[in-house]
């Protein structure tokens, strides 16, 4: 319910006060089991991808936005699914909540950078999304952001009006049991997956990859490998 009636307030606010270019929605099925999988740059980003696509989106957002009050309303009533990073055990439940809505045939959108990127770049994604689509068969759809960091910059409480900002759906994508099977392990395929998701967020968003993990800064790529992964 609140759902419907933030996208009926919302949508004819948002043409009105941003320069909003979306292109490749007709990508998204109507139906059936679908990731849509964006590079992050702002917490507005979660307001501008329903925005793009005509499916109710469930968005797998991370467990700090559900323990503050000031969000935590607005979460549980989109519905939406908490994972808490680095924390393996959680983070896996919450994977086995989204597997449960792609079986019912549901749309999720998720980050696979894991959090906002604060210094312009795509950085090194973690491996849930491959890991969902392989499990459910689901299409995995990537969508490159771009502007929303002008739209509200990390630490803004507030939406800066008549910005521009697009939205660009690539090519969907599907990780199959032979596609393990060529990469010789789970392990190896779902990296790969990951990696050239990546590359498309980072070509679709006209943004620089960066093989750190995001707010990590300098020290992300010493500590990606180490990072507990989803």
């Amino acid at each position: 319910m609140l759902y419907a009636f933030l996208k009926l307030v919302f949508t004819p606010a948002f043409r009105v006060l941003f320069r909003i270019r979306v292109d490749g929605s007709e990508r998204v099925p109507a139906r059936g089991p679908v990731i849509l999988a964006a590079n992050h740059q702002s917490f507005s980003d979660s307001l501008f991808l329903p925005f793009a696509v005509k499916r109710r989106l469930t968005f797998l957002a991370k467990a700090e936005y559900f323990d503050d009050w000031r969000t935590s309303w607005f979460y549980r009533g989109m519905g939406q699914i908490p994972i808490r990073r680095g924390a393996g055990t959680e983070g896996l439940r919450a994977l086995g909540t989204a597997e449960i809505a792609l079986a019912r045939g549901d749309a999720i959108a998720l980050y696979p950078e894991g959090t906002r990127s604060d210094d312009g770049f795509v950085h090194r994604g973690q491996k849930g999304a491959a890991r969902l689509a392989l499990i459910t068969g689901a299409l995995v759809i990537p969508v490159g952001l771009s502007g929303t960091a002008e739209v509200q910059p990390v630490g803004s409480r507030w939406l800066r009006p008549f910005t521009h900002v697009e939205l660009c759906f690539g090519e969907p994508r599907r990780l199959l049991p032979g596609d393990v099977e060529r990469a010789g392990s789970e392990r190896v395929a779902l990296r790969d997956f990951t990696n050239q998701l990546m590359a498309d967020l980072a070509a679709l968003s006209g943004l620089s990859y960066q093989d750190t993990l995001a707010g990590r800064g300098a020290a992300g790529s010493s500590q990606s490998r180490n990072h507990p992964e989803t």
